[in-house]
């Protein structure tokens, strides 16, 4: 795997993650660089990280983990691995936002920071693969930031799938290929 972006999306507990895992051992099989975006801030998230972490050592590769929940355009122009699983883009653009929310041209700089993103990735020298929940299949939210964040990851999730050279959706645990299926306008 050299110089490509792969995406993989689908609902909470879908099994995207399962699949990305999967797909980079498959295809990277020296190892990987794991980028971690959330924050244990409670004790539920604790547990979910925990369960990864423990996963991802039962698997027998050799993952090497960076956590990253901010600053992942900075974070991939640095990084200099073959590969990278980055899991995952809707918790780094909750991160991102909840930062820039209080700031006067916050939402502005919100999108600034997803197309730096895109930009990082579209350079990226080795293979980038982002996982990303799919968050427009839901209901309108009730409160306005969780409009500007389901809006937010819906243009991200768009621009990264564009970019990439494969796109899977996975449900109830089955990948399925999107981007050979596209229809060219």
């Amino acid at each position: 795997m050299s110089g490509r972006v792969v995406f993989v999306t689908g609902g909470a507990r879908s099994g995207k993650s399962t699949f990305a895992e999967a797909y980079v051992r498959k295809h990277s099989p020296e190892g990987a660089l794991y980028v971690a975006t959330a924050e244990a801030l409670d004790d539920e998230m604790r547990e979910r990280i925990a369960l990864h972490q423990q996963e991802r050592s039962e698997a027998n590769y050799d993952w090497d983990t960076a956590e990253c929940p901010l600053n992942l355009p900075g974070f991939l122009r640095s990084c200099k691995a073959k590969t990278v699983l980055v899991d995952c883009l809707t918790v780094w653009l909750s991160n991102e936002l909840l930062a820039l929310e209080n700031e006067p041209q916050g939402e502005a700089r919100l999108h600034e920071r997803m197309q730096e993103l895109v930009d990082a990735a579209s350079v990226y020298a080795g293979t980038v693969v982002f996982v990303s929940n799919e968050v427009g299949s839901g209901v309108v939210p009730a409160y306005k930031l969780g409009r500007i964040f389901r809006d937010a990851a819906g243009r991200l999730n768009q621009q990264i799938a564009r970019l990439a050279e494969e796109a899977y959706l996975v449900t109830a645990g089955i990948p399925i290929e999107l981007k050979k299926r596209m229809v060219e306008l």
